[in-house]
């Protein structure tokens, strides 16, 4: 694999965001689900608007994963208001974690990941925590052996139907 290059996503990449958020969406949870709520569920959540308004967002953190010109994957990351549940201050929120299949197990997501918990460092942040659907055991695997731990469950909503998210952290801990 060549070099993976992480770069900070701006207004210009709404377009990039979208179409790998839609594909591994999709990719991710489409055999699990109900078509009908999957693609309402993109609709709402992968568009320009919606996109825009996130990317907007000073709490907001977008970045791209670059194989050379090609996109392997996007991060979201959440802090303060932006967070999607806990919003405490101490704390940082992995929203997406975003691998396109092609990259999968090359390691894209560690790089992301890693991008994760340097920005994490650099806000002082106590912990980083994420929501991921119970049943996606790949998701789980990575990031438990990354250093998560299940500290609670959340329902998630996928149309009508109520699906369970764990929820798991990492502790920081930081030299004076």
């Amino acid at each position: 694999m060549t070099s993976i290059a992480i770069q900070k996503a701006t207004h210009e990449d709404i377009q990039t965001l979208l179409t790998i958020g839609k594909e591994t969406f999709l990719e991710t949870f489409a055999d699990s689900n109900d078509p009908e709520n999957i693609n309402k569920y993109i609709a709402e959540n992968f568009n320009e608007d919606k996109i825009r308004a996130e990317i907007s967002n000073p709490e907001s953190y977008f970045y791209i994963a670059w194989d050379d010109n090609t996109p392997a994957g996007y991060l979201k990351l959440n802090s303060g208001n932006a967070q999607t549940e806990l919003q405490k201050e101490a704390s940082l929120e992995i929203e997406r974690i975003y691998v396109r299949s092609p990259y999968l197990g090359r390691k894209v997501g560690q790089v992301l990941y890693e991008k994760a918990l340097e920005i994490a460092i650099s806000l002082r942040k106590s912990y980083i925590w994420l929501g991921v659907w119970e049943e996606n055991q790949r998701a789980i695997r990575f990031y438990e052996k990354n250093g998560f731990v299940a500290f609670d469950k959340h329902s998630f909503m996928m149309g009508p139907e109520e699906q369970t998210d764990i929820m798991m952290r990492k502790d920081l801990q930081f030299e004076n």
